[in-house]
């Protein structure tokens, strides 16, 4: 059996359908919560002990529960109240908007409101509000949506949740690749360094990669290289943080040659020392490096 070292913190993101509660859970998982949407309140009990029992090591959970699961209202106090009593730390978020911007919102998504049974847009909101008037008194943050974008709301749900110093790390994979092989599918930005001089074609470099001391001396040593990295790694540092603000959390750089062995493995390596001292989160990936 596993003991936890401590208790979980249990973040409810709940409000009115149309608010954002998506937006919400989705910034959270970023943050590295785990993440289950529109579970039933006769459930959550059950899910909290499984996770307090299972072997990985999880200690920040959000969950949203609403209108959907039509026993919401039934014993929330109840619920939460003994998930304190046992030391879990629960924290309601209530998630609302203007009557207007969620009409207005239904209506360019053209979904259809859950709490929607007969009558207008509009009476299920009204409806819903009523419903929720008792949880929204005792949540612990009120958010209003109605003049936040998406990538505003997410900025708004870590400070709130996460507090305005944690970190937010940026994302960055690294990948070389041959295009022999093919484009990776999970690239944002892709560039082609075929036409640097090829390693391949001189002899005593041929059987090694672009991880050998001689390969990346003869890559660097081109003068082109040399223009080109310093073009190359200001327009990805100049990128970065313009990508952060419309709130991307990952970039994927994929360079590559033709058979992703040699200059697209130099290349990606000089991307990793530029971007080793910047606090983001780092991956590299020589996908096709062992196979020419």
């Amino acid at each position: 059996m596993v003991t936890r070292l401590s208790k979980l913190r249990i973040c409810v993101i709940t409000g009115l359908s149309g608010s954002g509660k998506s937006t919400a859970i989705r910034a959270l998982e970023d943050e590295d919560f785990f993440c289950l949407d529109n579970l039933p309140l006769t459930l959550l009990q059950v899910f909290i002990d499984l996770v307090e029992k299972s072997s990985e090591r999880i200690r920040n959970v959000a969950i949203v529960i609403d209108i959907r699961a039509r026993d919401f209202f039934k014993g929330h106090e109840r619920v939460f109240q003994e998930l304190r009593d046992a030391g879990h730390r629960v924290e309601i978020l209530f998630l609302e908007s203007s009557d207007n911007v969620l009409i207005r919102r239904f209506s360019e998504t053209r979904r259809r409101h859950p709490a929607l049974i007969g009558g207008s847009v509009l009476d299920a909101i009204r409806y819903e509000r009523e419903q929720l008037v008792d949880l929204q008194r005792s949540s612990t943050h009120i958010i209003d949506t109605s003049e936040l974008n998406t990538h505003q709301l997410k900025e708004l749900i870590v400070a709130m949740v996460c507090g305005e110093s944690a970190p937010r790390l940026f994302n960055l994979h690294l990948q070389s690749f041959g295009f022999r092989y093919g484009v990776p599918v999970d690239s944002d930005l892709v560039m082609d360094v075929r036409f640097l001089p090829n390693p391949h074609f001189v002899l005593e470099l041929k059987p090694f990669s672009g991880l050998d001391e001689g390969v990346r001396e003869f890559v660097l040593g081109q003068t082109d290289t040399s223009e080109f990295l310093d073009r190359f790694l200001w327009f990805v540092d100049f990128l970065i943080p313009r990508y952060q603000r419309e709130g991307k959390s990952y970039l994927t750089i994929s360079v590559g040659c033709t058979g992703g062995r040699h200059r697209s493995v130099v290349i990606i390596e000089v991307l990793k020392e530029f971007f080793a001292s910047k606090k983001l989160s780092l991956k590299v990936t020589h996908r096709d490096m062992e196979k020419s």
